[in-house]
């Protein structure tokens, strides 16, 4: 029996009849087609037709336009990925699978956003000998009937205790889809949580960071809940982020850890993380991709917002986290200013070119900030972009991520910024939040 036969009887076995097939798009809405059980075969040999247009759709989902991609011609085919395929925890009867997107004649779509972020890694490993090893923490909001459910204190017990059986089940569904739960608390703001999950290679970094949000919102609606990834509920609150955690490997050793660079880095990672850091205005306009992105990005909150770093300092947009002694995968870097709205496929793509740039020019990180950079009161770190059109500025300035990304894909995200910019310029604060709070 060949791996397809084997994974349907697998999933007949467990009474799965569907299979949702995602992919999210460059406005950061997983978007979704799906097949009988049955037919996984021939989906996979064949694919599932869906039009390219989707490259251009606005959080609204209305329709702009690129150099390459926009108007009603044209059709893709969505092919899944086996080895990602899961049985629904929280949705019974229905398993899942990511796509990659190729043309009618197979050959690959040059716009395909999980495409690229395989492209990046493999130029890692192949050009560098360097492994990503990545995970995302996930935030979100959960409501009742409106108002926000779990209203115990920030990081309180007593709300652990108030949803402590809708908690159960996340932790029980993420398990039973193979997913390693690393830890799982209340937020700061009243009916907010995270979660993190162990880390994996950049592209499973990003399917998973899909996974891990449609297993909260399916275990949310089993709860009579309501749960929402958008950057902000309330403009004068705090927000949900999506950090991206990350190591750097070669020959099986974590090169974030004992060198002679800072706090233990070898050149390779301090390289690396100068490369990010340098993008990071760039990088923004695709890891905080929309207006209501910087809504959350406010100062002395710990969201990220000055273009500097830090030992364990919660407050810098790039994080530097040694870890324990006895514990070699425990040293990484976190990078604070993103959130749920963006494509993780894009994140972890072009994360990986900035810091391949770094590595490329062998650059070095500046002095380390200490405390909050808000109230530094000599040499201040630059602000990163309060806006997304000088996040957009930064991006088409940004020979290296253009590169990366390739013409059609970049073109596409571009329009995407850009449309949003302007379907949200006559909006207040809340009218944005209020307009984005239930699309993510």
């Amino acid at each position: 029996m060949d791996p397809t036969q084997q994974a349907m009887a697998r999933l007949g076995a467990a009474g799965v009849n569907g299979v949702a097939l995602t992919w999210v798009d460059n406005a950061g809405i997983t978007r979704v087609k799906t097949v009988p059980t049955g037919r996984l075969a021939q989906t996979v040999e064949r694919g599932v037709g869906m039009s390219p247009v989707f490259d251009v759709y606005l959080v609204d989902d209305s329709m702009t336009t690129s150099p390459h991609i926009g108007g009603p011609d044209g059709d893709l085919r969505l092919v899944p990925d086996l080895n990602r395929l899961t049985a629904l925890a929280a949705q019974p009867g229905w398993a899942w699978a990511p796509v990659d997107r190729y043309e009618q004649s197979r050959a690959p779509y040059p716009a395909c956003q999980r495409r690229f972020a395989r492209r990046q890694a493999e130029r890692a490993l192949d050009g560098h000998g360097i492994e990503l090893r990545m995970g995302f923490e996930t935030e979100w909001m959960v409501t009742r009937a409106g108002e926000p459910a779990g209203t115990g204190p920030a990081y309180g017990m007593a709300r652990l205790v108030e949803l402590s059986a809708y908690l159960d089940e996340i932790v029980a569904a993420l398990t039973a889809q193979g997913i390693e739960p690393l830890q799982l608390h209340p937020e700061y703001a009243p009916g907010q949580f995270e979660v993190s999950v162990a880390p994996a290679d950049p592209v499973a970094a990003a399917d998973l960071a899909v996974l891990v949000r449609e297993t909260v919102r399916a275990v949310s609606v089993r709860h009579g809940l309501a749960a929402t990834f958008a950057p902000v509920v309330d403009p004068d609150g705090v927000g949900n982020g999506r950090h991206l955690h990350l190591s750097l490997w070669q020959s099986g050793k974590n090169v974030c850890r004992d060198g002679d660079g800072p706090f233990g880095m070898t050149a390779v990672c301090e390289a690396f993380l100068a490369g990010v850091l340098r993008e990071l205005p760039a990088l923004l306009a695709l890891g905080a991709p929309t207006p209501a992105s910087y809504l959350r990005l406010k100062p002395s909150h710990w969201a990220g917002v000055f273009q500097c770093w830090g030992l364990e300092n919660r407050e810098a947009a790039l994080r530097f986290v040694p870890g324990t002694p006895d514990d070699q995968g425990a040293a990484n870097a976190e990078i604070k200013c993103f959130d749920g709205a963006a494509n993780p496929y894009l994140v972890t793509g072009s994360v990986i070119a900035a810091g391949l740039a770094g590595v490329a020019e062998g650059l070095t990180l500046p002095l380390p900030v200490s405390g909050d950079p808000a109230h530094t009161r000599t040499g201040a770190p630059a602000r990163l972009p309060a806006s997304l059109p000088v996040a957009l500025d930064h991006l088409e300035s940004s020979a290296v991520l253009r590169e990366a990304l390739g013409e059609e894909l970049y073109g596409a995200i571009l329009a995407v910024r850009q449309a949003e910019t302007a379907l949200f310029a006559a909006s207040s604060p809340y009218e944005i939040a209020a307009a984005t709070r239930d699309r993510y």
